[in-house]
């Protein structure tokens, strides 16, 4: 977008300075030219006016703000179109002259205990304002919290705003995508839902960076941060720094779960366990409420209008009565005319006082006595009961629903909700919430098709076509089991799939009769038979060649059952070998190679006996197993 300064906006505000600019909208310092005072207007980017989606959040930035009236937030003072000129959708807010915190904490590191929660109590008194009328700010990060030179601390940007005064939320989608999402609560993350906990969130890791001088997470990617917010568990700040107060680190620690309901439940509960805290560790210092630290100046006494009329009175009777002169003619005129200003002036008066009337009986009796309804989402009844009963409020609930989000015991919705109006003495009704709803996956294992899908047609649940799988331990025709298997919870319409046995898978056999045993082993094992193999001589089979196979016949056979083989050791007979001259040893180890049994008769006295004679004689065939003898000398 465009600078546009120096332009006039509306007729009204005239642009001096782009003071930053963002993925929406630019911020100009700028000059009330009606009021003659500073202002800042936040302009949207001309090519997201044509965005419904973007107007109606940009809008709904104005009216977030525009419904709290509260020292530490920034005011909303005008919003609409400009007419003249550039088009553009703009919203004008006080001018807050300072800096972020954001832009403090770049400087300073990390501030020290007492200054850290000097920072935190106003901006949670201000968040305690908001979630009492039930609007949820949803962007709490140290960019939105402003310091102004007088030392005020405000907060700006309720653009992410949520509640029943503003309409819908956003979708998850397009919160992650504006949001911070180092600051985002894992709802937020995983849901795109917030109430006052996510707050309380946001704030604690704020407090954290406050504290610490960092983050809890750090990553290269948005979406590895928000991966870090969802699984991992934010580290007690003690782990980072010392001297910390136990219960300080508790609160924080407490405020920053990925679980909700583990937080402070809104930002007042917040608020009080800080200052308890703060007390506790300054006692002697004055504890003033933060959202109030300009003093206001002690308003006159009243004076009662019988005193009043009293004193009048008495006044009166001490001036002397003058006797009243004739009226000329001119003076009478004069007297007419102002009798008809007194007239009018009456009949003014009497419209006032019929609108003081008016506005006595919507105060006293009327619509505007109705009180105010608190946001109990996520709160026990106990607690629910503890926030209506000071208003004069009870509660009844009326119904109890499944929730995903909303833990069991713990109020989905409240009738009116949390920011709407009911009669003094009313009652507020209550949706309580059951937990998340489950259903139990029963035993199917064994059943047959058609007995397994009539039990789970009597559940809430998607059963999907079956699947036929080959089973070694269940008959062909009955149910494996079940995915998920049996026991699970799952959620309604959860998609449940039946396996259902084809029996044992039956593979061909070939024959390996005559083949290498090497190849009948590799591919028999791979085929899923479990192969056993014994050897034995043949006289028409090499050695290492499949001389039987069991079974044979049959074309088929179970995968994984077993196949016998027997293997060939070769020839059942043997020559004896020429073993003259040749050492003892040598001839014992070739005998025995030979599957021959050796007995060596030894004759003279020579150290080193070679053989001298072999029986039977060289050449002879013999069967394996049989007896050579070698004479040595």
């Amino acid at each position: 977008m465009s600078d546009l300064t120096g332009e006039l906006i509306d007729g009204r505000y005239q642009l001096i300075r782009q003071m930053a600019t963002g993925g929406m909208a630019s911020i100009y310092e700028a000059v009330d030219t009606r009021l003659d005072r500073k202002v800042a207007v936040k302009i949207m980017h001309s090519h997201l006016a044509q965005d419904e989606q973007f107007v109606e959040r940009f809008i709904r930035e104005a009216k977030a703000a525009a419904a709290l009236s509260h020292p530490n937030i920034v005011a909303v003072q005008d919003q609409g179109w400009n007419q003249n000129g550039s088009p553009a959708i703009f919203l004008v807010m006080e001018m807050i002259e300072g800096h972020t915190l954001r832009e403090y904490l770049n400087e300073q590191g990390k501030l020290s205990i007492a200054d850290g929660i000097k920072f935190l109590l106003p901006v949670l008194s201000a968040l305690s304002a908001a979630h009492k009328i039930g609007i949820v700010h949803r962007d709490i990060k140290p960019e939105n919290i402003l310091i102004s030179k007088e030392g005020r601390i405000k907060i700006a940007d309720f653009g992410l705003a949520k509640g029943p005064l503003l309409g819908g939320t956003m979708t998850a989608e397009s919160s992650v995508i504006l949001g911070s999402v180092s600051y985002l609560s894992p709802e937020q993350v995983q849901r795109g839902v917030a109430d006052s906990r996510s707050d309380n969130y946001s704030l604690g890791i704020t407090a954290f960076e406050i504290f610490t001088g960092k983050k809890p997470f750090e990553g290269d990617q948005p979406i590895q941060i928000a991966y870090m917010h969802v699984n991992n568990r934010v580290p007690k700040i003690s782990t980072l720094i010392s001297g910390v107060p136990e219960q300080l680190d508790d609160l924080i620690y407490r405020a920053t779960s990925a679980n909700p309901d583990e937080r402070p439940r809104d930002a007042s509960i917040f608020y009080e366990e800080l200052s308890r805290i703060s007390q506790l560790l300054n006692p002697k210092e004055n504890q003033l409420s933060l959202e109030l630290d300009i003093p206001i100046e002690p308003m006159r006494p009243k004076v009662s209008r019988k005193s009043l009329r009293a004193k009048v009175k008495e006044m009166t009777q001490a001036i002397p009565a003058i006797p009243a002169p004739r009226e000329t003619t001119q003076e009478i005129k004069k007297r007419k005319k102002a009798s008809k200003r007194v007239r009018r002036n009456r009949k003014i008066a009497l419209v006032m006082a019929v609108v003081v009337g008016i506005v006595g009986w919507y105060v006293l009796v009327g619509p505007g006595s109705r009180v105010v309804v608190p946001s109990t989402v996520g709160a026990t009844q106990l607690e629910a009961g503890a926030a209506l009963d000071p208003l004069g409020l009870t509660s009844l609930v009326v119904e109890k629903q499944f929730s995903e989000e909303i833990a069991e015991g713990r109020v989905i919705q409240s009738i009116p909700e949390g920011g709407g109006r009911i009669d003094q003495g009313g009652t507020v009704k209550l949706i309580v919430s059951k937990g998340p709803e489950r259903f139990t996956i029963p035993p199917l294992a064994g059943l047959t098709p058609e007995a397994a899908t009539n039990v789970l047609a009597k559940l809430p649940l998607t059963i999907q076509p079956l699947a036929e799988e080959f089973s070694t331990s269940v008959p062909k025709g009955y149910v494996i089991d079940s995915n998920p298997p049996s026991g699970e919870k799952v959620k309604r319409s959860a998609s449940i799939l039946i396996r259902v046995s084809k029996g044992i898978e039956q593979v061909a056999v070939t024959s390996y009769i005559g083949k290498s045993s090497d190849q009948a082993l590799n591919e028999l094992q791979a085929a899923g038979f479990v192969v056993t193999s014994t050897y034995a001589y043949s006289e028409t089979l090499l050695a290492g060649e499949v001389i039987a196979q069991k079974p044979l016949g049959a074309p088929t056979a179970d995968k994984g059952s077993k196949i016998y083989l027997v293997i060939s050791k070769g020839s059942g007979y043997a020559f004896v070998p020429n073993l003259f001259s040749i050492d003892e040893a040598k001839a014992v180890a070739a005998l025995k190679d030979l599957d021959l049994k050796v007995v060596v008769k030894k004759i003279g006295k020579k150290n080193i006996k070679k053989v001298t004679n072999v029986s039977p004689k060289v050449g002879s065939k013999v069967k394996r197993g049989s007896t050579v003898t070698i004479t040595v000398g």
